[in-house]
C-alpha cells in the first residue's frame, strides 16, 4: 500500500494541482463562480483534456458548457491534498534556508503549522525566528512524542540528515519534508519528498545556455 501511494504522489498530475489551486483561487477572489478547463489550459499551457484529466483524480465533475464551480473544486482539490485540516509539524535546522521557511507565510495558507523549530547550534536556543521558538536539537524526540507531531521538516547538511531523520522516525515522526541533498533511506511507514533545489537551478540553468546559444 505504501508503495501505491508513492507511485500516486509522484504522478505529474497530482504534482500539477497546487498550480491549480492557485489559480482557482485567484479567480474566486475575483468573484468568479465558475472555471472551464480551457480556461485553467490556456493559463498553465497545457491541453484541455489533460487539465479534465488531472482534475478528476479528486472525483469532482465538470458540467457540460459551465465547467466547475470554484468553491467545490477547491474543496475537492484541498481535500484530495489533505489541506483541508491543520498539520502541526516541527523544523529541524535553523540556518539560512530554516529561517526563510520560518518567515514563508505560505505554509499557514496551506494549513501547514510549523510547532517549533530546533538546532544543534546552543547560540540558536531561546530564540524566537519569525514567531516560532528555537529549542536544542536534543530536545525534539520528547516534543515530537508529547505533541504527537507527525511531519518534520528538515533543512540541516547533508551530513546528518540521515541520523536526524532516524531520530525523528524514532520518536514518531511519519513524514518528512526534506530540504537537504541527502536521498534518505526510511521505514515503509514513513513518506518523504526531497525538494532538490540544484537540480532546480541546473535545470534553469541548461535552459538559459540553450536560450543564449540559439541567440548567437
Amino acid at each position: 500500500m505504501n508503495q501505491h501511494l508513492r507511485r500516486v504522489a509522484k504522478q505529474p498530475s497530482v504534482q500539477r494541482l497546487p498550480a491549480y489551486l492557485r489559480l482557482i483561487k485567484e479567480l474566486r477572489d475575483q468573484g468568479e463562480v465558475a472555471v472551464s478547463t480551457t480556461y485553467l489550459a490556456e493559463l498553465l499551457d497545457l491541453q484541455p483534456i489533460i487539465v479534465r484529466k488531472d482534475l478528476s483524480v479528486t472525483g469532482i465533475v465538470g458540467r457540460p458548457r459551465i465547467g466547475y464551480d470554484v468553491a467545490e473544486l477547491i474543496a475537492a482539490i484541498e481535500t484530495y491534498l489533505g489541506w483541508d485540516q491543520v498539520r502541526e509539524a516541527i523544523l529541524v535546522g535553523v540556518g539560512h534556508l530554516g529561517t526563510a521557511l520560518l518567515g514563508y507565510s505560505g505554509l499557514a495558507d496551506y494549513r501547514l503549522r510549523v510547532l517549533a523549530a530546533f538546532d544543534s547550534d546552543p547560540g540558536k536556543s531561546g530564540r524566537d525566528v519569525h514567531g516560532c521558538p528555537v529549542h536544542p536539537w536534543e530536545t525534539a524526540p520528547s516534543f515530537v512524542s508529547a505533541h504527537g507531531v507527525q511531519m518534520a521538516i528538515l533543512t540541516v547538511p547533508a551530513a546528518v540528515a540521515q541520523p536526524v531523520a532516524d531520530t525523528l522516525v524514532a520518536a514518531g515522526i511519519r513524514a518528512i519534508w526534506n530540504f537537504s541533498p541527502m536521498k534518505l533511506h526510511l521505514p515503509p511507514h514513513v513518506v518523504a519528498h526531497q525538494e532538490d533545489l540544484t537540480a532546480g537551478l541546473g535545470v534553469l540553468s541548461l535552459k538559459l545556455r540553450l536560450l543564449l546559444a540559439t541567440e548567437e
